[in-house]
């Protein structure tokens, strides 16, 4: 439980942190942060599934549980937030 909850805020942090870095594709704070929270959780589930679970509550306590959790959240975000923008910016032309 608390992976997925590092995840999720990781993702909300790393959602807005690409829309600032590539700013073609920001969506704003709010869907930003919507999006983010989304493709942390993504990308935490999708770590877990590649790890065969292995970062797991067993291992959330651990360091290497929460930066494997900050690191899948925040990169689940920022592709999230980088695939909506390519579909919307292509999509407005």
């Amino acid at each position: 439980m608390i992976e997925l909850i590092i995840s999720l805020a990781s993702g909300a942090l790393g959602g807005n942190v690409a829309g600032k870095v590539l700013s073609k594709f920001d969506q704003g704070t709010l869907l930003n942060s919507i999006l983010g929270i989304l493709g942390g959780g993504v990308g935490g589930s999708i770590l877990s599934s590649l790890t065969g679970g292995a970062v797991d509550a067993g291992s959330a306590a651990s360091i290497g549980g929460i930066l494997s959790s900050i690191a899948s959240g925040g990169v689940g975000g920022g592709v999230l937030i980088a695939i909506v923008g390519v579909i919307r910016n292509a999509l407005g032309k």
